[in-house]
């Protein structure tokens, strides 16, 4: 199954746009209950507009919500933007932490948050396990377990350390575009002949077809075509 995803999505990368640490660090905490899309349109003017972790802790609130409006829930990811300011110049001499141990410690950081950063802006194998993942590897059989740090663990076991960032990204990207939570498309899935849970949507080709999306929509229909 990690081989298919592999050849479904070799080029899966983190959706959020950035270019440093803390850019990254602060487009996940805006991403909690929205989508990648409208975080990156936010993102290019706040990044314009706070450059460090300085700017952050000495933002002016109102203004910094005016910027966040758009992701949902501005007041507390105003707050956790702000508090993770205030924590990188307090502890890190305002550079992003490269640990794990480190980074939870921050406001707004959890693991998922966490393992995101090291994995993509430091190079650091991490399982990242959103809703999308969490689903579908309980879809797979991967593990029953619910509790996302125990699902991160369980996965880990069966993965080999080094390929951790990338089978987070493929498997998001599966999810978002071809395993869907209400209806997957399992009659165009080319991972359908390994799945213990194929049929949990429509198994037509042609009506499972409809239902994936994104750019490479082509590519995985041909895959799932040819299994």
């Amino acid at each position: 199954m990690k081989r298919c995803l592999d050849d479904e999505f070799p080029d899966a990368h983190c959706e959020l746009d950035f270019t440093t640490p803390l850019e990254l660090l602060v487009a996940v905490v805006l991403s909690a209950q929205t989508t990648d899309v409208r975080v990156n349109q936010v993102t290019p003017a706040l990044f314009a507009r706070y450059r460090t972790a300085a700017d952050y802790a000495g933002a002016d609130r109102t203004e910094l919500e005016e910027y966040l409006r758009p992701t949902g829930f501005f007041r507390a990811k105003a707050n956790s933007v702000l508090g993770l300011g205030a924590a990188l110049v307090e502890r890190y001499d305002g550079e992003v932490p490269g640990k794990l141990k480190d980074l939870v410690t921050l406001p707004g950081v959890g693991r998922k948050t966490a393992n995101v950063v090291l994995g993509d802006a430091f190079g650091v194998p991490g399982i990242t396990v959103d809703t999308h993942f969490g689903r579908l590897v309980r879809r797979w059989g991967w593990t029953e377990e619910e509790d996302p740090v125990k699902v991160e663990h369980a996965v880990g076991e069966l993965i080999p350390r080094k390929e951790w960032t990338l089978l987070s990204h493929r498997t998001i990207f599966h999810g978002r575009r071809v395993c869907h939570a209400r209806k997957p498309a399992c009659g165009a899935c080319p991972l359908a002949k390994m799945c213990p849970s194929y049929g949990t949507g429509p198994t037509g080709f042609e009506e499972a077809a409809k239902l994936v999306k994104g750019e490479e929509r082509d590519h995985i229909l041909d895959l799932a075509a040819r299994r």
